[in-house]
C-alpha cells in the first residue's frame, strides 16, 4: 500500500494545491458546457460577475453556495488533502491556526503539557453535540484516537502521532488526556489540520462504507448527499455552535448550504464563475490569474510541507548513483519549467523536502542545483556513463540512461504540472538522459501499483503539513520490517531519522529549526529528492459572496462565515 503523494495512504481513502490565453472556441464550448450543467443550481442573490460595491452591499439571509471544486476523492473524509477540503466542512478539530502559526482554541478551549512533555490535557467546550445527537465529549474525542491510530482507521494521523502516541483517556466528560511516548513539539499543530477532525462514535460504529458517503461531525455543515460523479450537497446545521477562535462569527453558517461540485477542467471551472454558473472555484487556471483578479476575490495560498518534488529512486537503476541524481538535477532548469507551465503564478522551490512557507525552512538548500548542463555531464562521466548514442542517450556497459517518472496524471500533478514535466522531459536531453513519462490513474496509484522500488526511477509528490516535522512521514527509513511508502526516494539514512526525531522532541526553537536545516541539507546533498514547486490553493470568489476564507494549517476552504450581498 503507497502513498502517491505523501499526503494518502489507501487506508484513508476508504478509511477503517493576462489575457485569456487558451483557445477561444474550446473556453466557449466550455462555458456553455458548465453554463448548463450548474445554471439551475445558482441562487436568487447570485447576480453576474461585477464588482460589489462593499458601501451599497446589503447582507442577505440565506443561499446556497455553488462551489466548482477539482478532484472528487473515493471518500468524504480521510488523509489526502483533496479529502480535508470536504471534511473540514463537516468535522471540527480540537484547536486551529492562525496566520501567523499560533494555536487557538476550538473544540478544546484550553490545554496544558506536562513539565516532561509527555501528556497533554485538553479541556473541552461543554454542550456540544454531533449533528446524530451523540455527546461531544471527552470519550467520543477518546474514541476517534482509538480509531486512528489502535484500529488503522486514519494512517496518516498514525504518520504523524505513529512515533508518539501512547493512549487517550476520558479524565472526566470534558478533559482529555494524551499521553505521548516521547516530545512531540509540532503535536498542536498537526492536531490543528483536518485530518484530525472529530467524528461521531456511533456513527463511526456504522461501518466504513455508510461513513465514507456521510461522516458526521460538529461542524457547520451536515452531508445531505452525495451524488457520485457529480457534486455533493451540504446543508447548514442549525444548531452549530463549536466556531474556532479564528472564526469569523459564531453561531451557525450565514447560508442554506453548499453545492460543491466536481469540474475537472481548470477552464470549465472558471468559465462557470465568470457566467454566474458558480460562485467560488477552486485552482484558478494561471492564464486567467490576471484577468480573476480584475473580477474576482483570488486568494492563494502556499502550502506548507514538503513541496511538489521528484522523490529520486536511490536503491535501485540509474539514480541509485548520487552522482547521476546530481547530474540529473544539474541538467535541468526547474525553475524555468515551472515559471513557463505556470504563467508566473505559482512559485518555484528548489528546496526538495521542505516548501518555502513551512516553518524551519532553509532557503539555502533551494539553490544547490543550479541549471549547469556542463556540471551534469562531468558527473555522468565520472559515474561510468560515456557512450553517446546516435540520439544523444548515454550508456553504460549497454545500458541506456533512461529515466522512468510515473505520476499521478490529474490527480496529484495537475495538466500545468504535467507541462512541467515535459520541460523537464525535453531539457534532460541535453545532458543524454531519456526521460520517460508514465502517467498512473489514481487507482494505480492508491492501490500500490507504482510502490516498490523496481516500478519506478523518479515520482513527484508532495505532503501538507504546517511544520518541518513533516519530514519524519517523508524520510523515515523504508525498512523490510517497517516499511515507509511515503519515503518515495527509498532512502535509508538512520543518521538523518535521527537529526528529524531530535528535531521534533526540542522545544526550543532556533536549535528546532537549526536541526530541521541540517535534516534538509542531507537530503539536498545525497539528492534523494528535487524541488519542482511549491502545492499551492487558490480560490477565486465571486463578487456577490463574501468572507470565504482559505483555513492556515492546510488551506481548506472555509464556508462557515461566508454570506451573499445584494
Amino acid at each position: 500500500m503507497v502513498s502517491p503523494a505523501g499526503d494518502a495512504r489507501p487506508d484513508d481513502l476508504r478509511p477503517s494545491d493576462p489575457a485569456v490565453t487558451p483557445s477561444r472556441l474550446r473556453h466557449r464550448a466550455l462555458v456553455a458546457m458548465v453554463a448548463a450543467l450548474l445554471g439551475s443550481t445558482v441562487v436568487a442573490c447570485a447576480a453576474g460577475p461585477g464588482v460589489v460595491s462593499s458601501q451599497a452591499a446589503t447582507q442577505v439571509s440565506g443561499g446556497t453556495i455553488v462551489y466548482a471544486h477539482d478532484q472528487e476523492p473515493p471518500c468524504l473524509y480521510g488523509g489526502w488533502v483533496q479529502q480535508a477540503y470536504l471534511s473540514r466542512q463537516v468535522l471540527d478539530s480540537l484547536v486551529s491556526q492562525v496566520d501567523d502559526g499560533q494555536i487557538v482554541p476550538w473544540l478544546a478551549t484550553g490545554w496544558e503539557v506536562s513539565a516532561d512533555q509527555l501528556t497533554g490535557t485538553f479541556t473541552l467546550k461543554e454542550g456540544v453535540t454531533f449533528t446524530d445527537g451523540t455527546p461531544l465529549d471527552a470519550d467520543a474525542v477518546r474514541s476517534n484516537f482509538t480509531f486512528w491510530l489502535e484500529e488503522g482507521g486514519n494512517s496518516t494521523v498514525a504518520a504523524y502521532l505513529g512515533d508518539y502516541y501512547g493512549s487517550g483517556r476520558a479524565v472526566d466528560p470534558t478533559t482529555f488526556e494524551l499521553t505521548l511516548t516521547a516530545p512531540y513539539s509540532p503535536l498542536l499543530s498537526a492536531l490543528s489540520q483536518a485530518y484530525f477532525g472529530i467524528q461521531s462514535p456511533t456513527a463511526l460504529a456504522r461501518g466504513s462504507e455508510i461513513n465514507c458517503d456521510e461522516p458526521v461531525g460538529s461542524g457547520p455543515f451536515v452531508v445531505e448527499r452525495w451524488d457520485r460523479g457529480s457534486s455533493v450537497t451540504f446543508v447548514t446545521n442549525p444548531g452549530y455552535t463549536s466556531a474556532p477562535a479564528n472564526a469569523k462569527h459564531d453561531g451557525p453558517a450565514y447560508v442554506d448550504g453548499i453545492e460543491w461540485r466536481f469540474v475537472h477542467d481548470p477552464v470549465a471551472r472558471y468559465g462557470a464563475l465568470t457566467t454566474g454558473g458558480a460562485h467560488v472555484i477552486y485552482d484558478v487556471p494561471t492564464p486567467q490569474w490576471a484577468a480573476a483578479q480584475e473580477l474576482f476575490d483570488v486568494q492563494q495560498y502556499i502550502t506548507p510541507g514538503r513541496p511538489v518534488a521528484l522523490g529520486l529512486n536511490t536503491v535501485h537503476g540509474p539514480l541509485a548513483d548520487v552522482r547521476v541524481r546530481q547530474a540529473l538535477a544539474h541538467a535541468t532548469d526547474r525553475e524555468a519549467a515551472v515559471t513557463s507551465a505556470f504563467h508566473g503564478v505559482i512559485p518555484y522551490e528548489g528546496n526538495g523536502s521542505i516548501s518555502q512557507s513551512t516553518p524551519g525552512y532553509d532557503a539555502g538548500v533551494a539553490d544547490d542545483y543550479p541549471h549547469d548542463p556542463e556540471r551534469a555531464v562531468e558527473l555522468l562521466l565520472a559515474a561510468g556513463w560515456v557512450d553517446v548514442g546516435p540520439d544523444g542517450v548515454r550508456s553504460k556497459d549497454g545500458e541506456e540512461l533512461e529515466i522512468r517518472v510515473v505520476y499521478g496524471a490529474g490527480s496529484i500533478i495537475t495538466a500545468e504540472g504535467a507541462t512541467v514535466l515535459q520541460n523537464l522531459q525535453e531539457q534532460a536531453k541535453s545532458a543524454g538522459f531519456r526521460v520517460v513519462l508514465v502517467p498512473a490513474t489514481r487507482d494505480e496509484l492508491f492501490s500500490g501499483t507504482y510502490s516498490s522500488p523496481e516500478s519506478y526511477d523518479a515520482k513527484p509528490g508532495y505532503w501538507t503539513s504546517p511544520t518541518s516535522g513533516v519530514l519524519l512521514i517523508t524520510f523515515r527509513q523504508h525498512l523490510e520490517s517497517r516499511p515507509n511508502f511515503s519515503n518515495s526516494s527509498f532512502y535509508n539514512n538512520p543518521e538523518l531519522e535521527q537529526i528529524i526525531l531530535e528535531a521534533n522532541s526540542t522545544l526550543d526553537r532556533a536549535a528546532q529549526d537549526r536541526l530541521y536545516g541540517q535534516a534538509q541539507r542531507i537530503i539536498s546533498e545525497d539528492a534523494a529528492s528535487i524541488g519542482l514547486y511549491t502545492q499551492t490553493t487558490s480560490i477565486a470568489v465571486a463578487p456577490q459572496l463574501r468572507d470565504v476564507w482559505l483555513e492556515d494549517s492546510q488551506g481548506e476552504p472555509v464556508f462557515h462565515d461566508a454570506y451573499f450581498v445584494e
